[in-house]
């Protein structure tokens, strides 16, 4: 029997750590998933990979952790509002939440609607290596209205495409299984596996 590998995951997001933990008892059973919360600078950069990638290497340069560890950065692309909120999304939905993304939708209709969730993990190895990024897509559309009580952050207004339910309304199975931070987080299980 092989014993379990302890994977650090960096974050300040309870509702991330159980999501991924879910997600790793679900398809591998020999990944352990440790938290640490640490806390580290919002970068506000043009691209949800570059914001991974540096806050990776600023966790790897003063944290002094030794042990393999990753993060993630995700946001929500909108199309119709020029990518908009992208790399700013957690900034953004701490400012105007899901009413305001609501609010700038207003006059969008059909295709207006669409929209991409994005999840870049951010893998270290070691300290002397540089981060691995690992990135996963969701596509969708945006509701018309804030819709279940599940999930956190935009789900309740994301609606997942092909499916008549918000990511707020699935379970935490059925979200598991398509959503862009599983994507992400199932490639670096495929890598270290």
């Amino acid at each position: 029997m092989s014993s379990k590998r302890e994977l650090i995951f960096i974050t300040t997001n309870s509702h991330k750590v159980k999501e991924i933990r879910d997600f790793a008892d679900a398809e591998s059973g020999n990944i352990t998933i440790v938290h640490r919360d640490y806390e580290y600078p919002e970068l506000q950069l043009d691209e949800i990979e570059a914001v991974a990638r540096e806050s990776a290497n600023y966790v790897r340069e003063k944290t002094g952790i030794e042990d393999a560890f990753f993060l993630e950065d995700s946001g929500l692309i909108i199309p119709a509002l020029n990518g908009f909120p992208g790399p700013f999304s957690a900034f953004v939905f701490k400012t105007i939440g899901n009413d305001g993304i609501l609010n700038l939708m207003a006059d969008k209709k059909g295709e207006a609607r669409k929209a991409t969730f994005k999840t870049v993990v951010a893998f270290c190895e070691a300290p002397s290596k540089t981060p691995i990024l690992f990135v996963g897509i969701a596509k969708g559309k945006i509701a018309e209205e804030i819709r279940g009580c599940g999930g956190f952050g935009y789900d309740p207004i994301f609606e997942f495409e092909g499916a008549e339910e918000t990511f707020a309304e699935m379970s935490t199975e059925e979200k598991n299984r398509v959503s862009h931070r599983s994507r992400a987080f199932g490639k670096l299980l495929d890598y270290i596996s």
